[in-house]
């Protein structure tokens, strides 16, 4: 039975990829800051579907223990799924040097740390598959969320150079793009119902762009051409307008 990483597993799409790789028969990793939230979790999960399901402290800003967390891990996963996040208000980010690199250091770094030392693993071993949820945020800088969207961005063009990288080692790579997600994150905001997948949409569409290899997804396929579309605008344009 092949097991699955979950980096960010207390987020509302690690609850949801925890259910559907539990359902069809992985065993679970679940790594967080705070795993004492995890436990009631984690026995329901062993009981219910019949596999084996562990916690482990992960802490994405704590890069110097990226290292030895991965190295703990047994057995090594088949799986990694970055789900972890961060985002707030961007004009309180660009007044507050601390908020600003709390959010590049979380949506970024932190997840580039993790996954190199991850990705050296799996091409040693020629087997893998490495899964990174990014945003449509990163595709155009926009006023309302710059801060948050240039570490997508960084994160988006990170994951393409890893997939590029990997491929010749049989090791797979997976750009999620779920556009507006209904979880903790954003319940503060006022987003439009159409446009904006649950939580198990998400899971569903990343169990299924790992087992069809896909490269990069669009959580609801119309997100594709809406970025589409707001990359076309000239800058001219577009540096007048208030998105």
């Amino acid at each position: 039975m092949s097991t699955a990483l979950i980096l960010g597993a207390t987020s509302d799409i690690g609850i949801a990829l925890a259910e559907v790789f539990a359902e069809n028969k992985y065993n679970i990793q679940l790594a967080a800051r705070d795993c004492t939230k995890l436990s009631v979790f984690q026995t329901d999960l062993s009981i219910r579907y019949n596999i084996q399901c562990s916690t482990h402290h992960f802490d994405a800003m704590d890069f110097n223990s990226h290292q030895s967390f991965y190295e703990a891990l047994v057995p090594k996963p088949a799986v990694t799924i970055c789900v972890f996040g961060y985002m707030n208000d961007n004009e309180m980010a660009v007044t507050s040097l601390p908020e600003t690199l709390k959010i590049i250091q979380t949506n970024f770094t932190g997840a580039a740390s993790i996954l190199n030392t991850i990705a050296k693993d799996y091409a040693d071993r020629k087997t893998g598959c490495i899964v990174g949820i990014s945003s449509v945020a990163g595709e155009r800088g926009r006023q309302s969320n710059y801060i948050y969207g240039s570490a997508k961005a960084g994160f988006t063009a990170y994951l393409s150079g890893l997939r590029n990288k990997l491929y010749k080692s049989g090791v797979h790579v997976v750009t999620i793009l779920p556009g507006f997600v209904f979880t903790k994150m954003t319940e503060h905001l006022d987003l439009p119902g159409p446009l904006t997948a649950q939580p198990n949409d998400v899971a569903k569409a990343i169990f299924n762009a790992v087992h069809k290899k896909k490269n990069v997804i669009y959580v609801k396929w119309f997100w594709r051409w809406i970025m589409y579309i707001i990359k076309l605008i000239p800058e001219p344009v577009f540096k007048k307008m208030k998105l």
